[in-house]
């Protein structure tokens, strides 16, 4: 009778271990594919290959993703990092690209997109999702910011638009616990209809921040707030709130 109870679990660990095996193949084959995707994009984003004469060094062309792609209302960068990717948002799906790369097709990891009731041209805060890919990529790279030393060399968020590229300074770094009543419900601040519901929205994540940045908003800045999941506990969600600066130029 042992030897049988022994023969069995032997076989279920095997099988354990070859469904799991599985599943890692799985995700490593879909992050590769989507890094894949990501690269080409960066390439067309950078203009590499085009016959233009004169391409600003932070030109991004929004245009040729647009023709692939319309549901494209942008493009984030924080140089010397892995954060370069576009910005979408479905006409019709609000969490459309939770699962669905640049093309639309299934994908795990998803892509980043702008919360379904931001309006890119109009709302003061610009929501943006992505997900915490394991090597800290997408918005994993969210992670890093715990750490006041990284803020202080990667402070800087460049996004550009159809119509103009600007660039945010990051004044707080938070996480908090999404859809409770216990946590921070900052993705129902995107348009901020005075100037106490700014402050309030502003003050909070300072409130929570991990470190003071000593940075600050004023009523009538542009925000805009990057959010990822945090796996410390359900439901925690780690983002960063910015400022829209001087120092970016309008197209």
């Amino acid at each position: 009778m042992k030897k049988v109870m022994y023969k069995i679990t032997i076989i279920l660990l095997i099988g354990i271990m070859l469904i799991s095996s599985y599943f890692v193949f799985r995700d490593c084959k879909e992050d590769k594919k989507q890094e894949k995707i990501f690269e080409e994009l960066i390439v067309i984003a950078n203009n590499e290959g085009n016959e233009k004469e004169q391409i600003q060094e932070d030109e991004i062309n929004l245009e040729e993703l647009y023709k692939i792609n319309s549901d494209v209302v942008g493009w984030i960068r924080i140089k010397n990092t892995n954060m370069n990717y576009p910005i979408m948002q479905s006409k019709y799906s609000p969490n459309y690209y939770l699962t669905r790369n640049f093309y639309k097709n299934y994908s795990s990891n998803g892509t980043p997109y702008m919360a379904e009731n931001c309006d890119i041209e109009k709302s003061d805060n610009l929501i943006i999702y992505g997900h915490n890919i394991n090597g800290k990529r997408v918005f994993g790279e969210l992670e890093n910011y715990k750490k006041e030393k990284y803020y202080n060399e990667h402070s800087i968020i460049q996004f550009h638009t159809l119509k103009e590229y600007a660039e945010y300074e990051i004044i707080a770094v938070f996480k908090t616990v999404a859809y409770s009543s216990k946590g921070f419900d900052y993705y129902n601040y995107y348009n901020l209809k005075d100037e106490k519901e700014f402050n309030i929205f502003v003050n909070k994540c300072m409130e929570l921040s991990f470190y003071n940045t000593g940075k600050k908003a004023q009523y009538g800045d542009r925000l805009i707030t990057l959010s990822t999941c945090e796996y410390s506990n359900k439901n925690r969600k780690i983002s960063s709130c910015s400022k829209k600066s001087n120092l970016g130029g309008v197209k």
